[in-house]
């Protein structure tokens, strides 16, 4: 009986100094009516462009993949524009490759073919966030084909110009966002 009497004012304790610390936290704060919107999305979007509230569980997650984020990558999108002449093997944003199917324009040998690969390292806009593979298959009369992979300047010119290319989208995107004042403003230290 005394045991019940020490755990049962030990947790009386406990939550009077919980209470006391909660209360001087200043989770609420009254206001004034007048200065408050009654429709709730108007507060919502208020506190959204102060910076101010946090979500514990997220109700509008979607289950699967995120494929909506593909089409805002500057990087990804900036390669599918750069590769289009050419017809696609394998494109996975979740696996984050790009890969062409075998290719030969018009004016080379009929018996080269190029396939590019590129990887996507990191999703910003950096050198390294960038593989890019040239591969080059050149098949002989009896269609006995060698398939190498190509040392030369094409896979650093192909990725410069993603690059370009990406930067150019993102610069895009920021000037045309209906919320660049807050995409912009620098980070407090």
């Amino acid at each position: 009986m005394n045991f019940l009497k020490s755990t049962l004012s030990l947790k009386i304790v406990i939550l009077l100094t919980a209470l006391f610390f909660l209360q001087n936290c200043g989770i609420y704060r009254p206001t004034d009516a007048r200065e408050v919107s009654p429709n709730a999305k108007d507060r919502v979007e208020k506190n959204v462009k102060e910076g101010k509230g946090f979500q514990v569980l997220d109700r509008n997650k979607r289950q699967g993949g995120v494929f909506e984020f593909a089409s805002s990558n500057p990087m990804w999108r900036a390669t599918i524009d750069l590769l289009d002449f050419a017809p696609f093997s394998n494109v996975d944003y979740s696996g984050g490759i790009i890969i062409t199917d075998w290719y030969s324009n018009d004016d080379s040998d009929q018996n080269e073919n190029l396939k590019i690969t590129v990887r996507f390292l990191s999703n910003e806009i950096r050198s390294d966030g960038l593989d890019v593979i040239v591969h080059k298959k050149t098949c002989d009369q009896a269609n006995r084909c060698k398939t190498s992979k190509l040392e030369t300047d094409l896979t650093n010119e192909i990725k410069i110009a993603i690059l370009k290319n990406a930067t150019k989208l993102e610069e895009f995107d920021i000037a045309n966002s209906p919320n660049k004042d807050y995409i912009l403003r620098e980070p407090k230290n």
